[in-house]
């Protein structure tokens, strides 16, 4: 997020996107709500009618896939009417003319054919989006789970620096996080590409610091695979081993027969993680590790707040900490590893971590701060790219629409969207565990509107088998306002009716993501 949670109240206008944040981000969804009590306007522009809708000034419905189209939609309205902040495209940002090209040939009327928005809603969302004096971007998987995914997330920073929101109070551009360390795993080098704090693995200068700091030679500078990347190559016999920690790809990986054959081909599988899962079942060897309540250290959520978390309770059976274990691997495989505590490994992050540099346990022992933070004198950063941008002048990339890498035809005429219900989290190992949560939220169900119920001919609740090209799943339909006519919603929680056996293994060419958001689908009552 360049900007923090509680910045949204501060917003004029609120954009959310790709985004059910009631049930996904249930506590932010309160500052949101509190926004609009205060007379903020407020903006849903999602595939389904989700309940925060209910709040929102006007709800716009785009067909899944096509958010560049009504963002590109909406700059061109900005443009045309002349709305764009001049000054902050002048001394802030570069490549305008390029954008303002491509923007062209998205009229509303252009924009109305491919995503069905109404054009006077998208004249009426631009024109209150540029005239704010801060408006406020939030969004999640939404946008992010697509082939287009990278191109959805540009084009969203495109809009916010063509209103010259960014930088500023209630503006920016907020991803909103799904777990609370997320951040804090990505800003701890847990991505292929990186080491700490986004520093590439191809800097020779950052390489050649670490190699002195942690007294080893020849790091490499070639970046590793991404977790969808690591499937495929497992599925095709390159790939041999792999360890996994804290994830059960076996209900939240795409096209999950696939992500079978890729695990069952492997030599060797490690799991670590809290509880028993889909994933553990299929692992040669189970490293039981602590949950968050039973360890020490920090957690870094969405607005980059660096938090302490203490321990609570004791760690159950012979479960360890996962720093210990990966220490104990690592010092095995002939690299010493030795930490006394968390505290220890802490202090090497701000040591080699330059935007955490100026944290301290005891600077953070009642509040966050947030990074970057690259001295103890410093107070942190709550707003980023108040004065520039980390490359210098932000840039607009000219960016066009790109269709689904999946249509509906005859044969598979629904189109299938996936998400999350209010009373689980991801693969529900943790929330299954939960009596109450299992009685609130007991089974998979395949969330229809009534005008398609009524074109299948079928009643509420009825068994269904769910195909795609991929695979099948048995489940109850369940008819719901939330739902429009043509596309169908299936929560991937439930491993008995994986909503992942349906969808679609492509990928985003920059992130790697794969389109959980839109695939085709048939329905057919179950006893057929």
């Amino acid at each position: 997020m360049t900007n923090t949670i509680a910045d949204v109240e501060t917003s004029d206008v609120i954009l959310v996107t790709g985004s059910n944040t009631t049930e996904n981000h249930p506590v932010l969804s309160s500052f949101i709500k509190r926004a609009t009590l205060k007379g903020k306007k407020l903006y849903l522009i999602d595939p389904r009618r989700v309940t925060l809708a209910d709040h929102a000034d006007k709800w716009l419905r785009p067909l899944p896939g096509t958010d560049i189209a009504w963002i590109n939609g909406l700059m061109h309205v900005i443009i045309k009417e002349n709305l764009h902040d001049k000054n902050f495209i002048e001394t802030r940002t570069e490549n305008f003319n390029a954008l303002k090209k491509t923007v062209e040939k998205y009229s509303p009327d252009y924009v109305e054919t491919i995503t069905g928005i109404k054009k006077e809603d998208l004249i009426e969302v631009a024109r209150q989006f540029a005239n704010a004096p801060a408006a406020s971007i939030l969004y999640c998987m939404g946008i992010t789970q697509h082939i287009c995914g990278t191109d959805n997330v540009k084009s969203l920073a495109n809009l916010s620096m063509l209103g010259g929101h960014l930088g500023k109070p209630g503006g920016g551009v907020n991803p909103l996080r799904g777990q609370n360390n997320v951040q804090g795993a990505c800003d701890m080098g847990g991505l292929p590409n990186v080491f700490t704090a986004y520093q590439p693995v191809n800097n020779n200068d950052i390489r050649s610091n670490l190699e002195q700091f942690w007294k080893v030679k020849d790091l490499s500078p070639t970046p590793g695979l991404v977790a969808t990347e690591m499937f495929n190559k497992a599925h095709d016999g390159d790939l041999k081993a792999m360890f996994i920690i804290g994830e059960n790809p076996m209900i939240s990986d795409p096209d999950l027969n696939h992500a079978k054959k890729a695990l069952s081909n492997l030599d060797f599988l490690v799991v670590q993680d809290i509880f028993e899962t889909e994933t553990t079942q299929m692992a040669d060897v189970v490293l039981p590790s602590f949950c968050f309540a039973e360890k020490n250290g920090t957690f870094t959520n969405s607005e980059r707040r660096v938090q302490r978390v203490r321990k609570a309770v004791e760690a159950p059976g012979e479960a360890r900490r996962d720093w210990e274990i990966i220490c104990g691997i690592a010092t095995r495989m002939g690299y010493e590893m030795n930490y006394e505590n968390s505290h220890e490994i802490f202090k090497e992050i701000t040591e080699i971590t330059p935007s955490y540099k100026g944290i301290t346990w005891e600077r953070i022992d009642k509040i966050g701060i947030h990074w970057p933070c690259p001295s103890e004198t410093h107070q942190g950063t709550p707003i980023l790219h108040t004065t520039q941008f980390t490359r210098g002048k932000g840039l607009f990339h000219a960016i066009e629409h790109t269709p689904p890498a999946e249509q509906t035809d005859e044969k598979y005429p629904y189109i299938l969207t996936t998400g999350r219900v209010l009373y689980h989290y991801h693969t529900g190992t943790m929330t299954m565990k939960t009596e109450g949560l299992n009685q609130l939220s007991p089974e998979c169900f395949v969330e229809i509107s009534d005008k398609d119920l009524e074109k299948l001919g079928l009643d509420d609740n009825t068994m269904v088998n769910v195909f795609s090209r991929r695979g099948k799943i048995t489940a109850k339909l369940k008819v719901s306002t939330k739902a429009v006519e043509g596309t169908v919603f299936i929560p991937f929680h439930f491993a008995k009716a994986a909503a992942n056996k349906l969808t679609n293994g492509q990928l985003d060419p920059t992130a790697k993501i794969p389109e959980f958001k839109v695939c085709a689908i048939n329905i057919e009552p179950a006893s057929a």
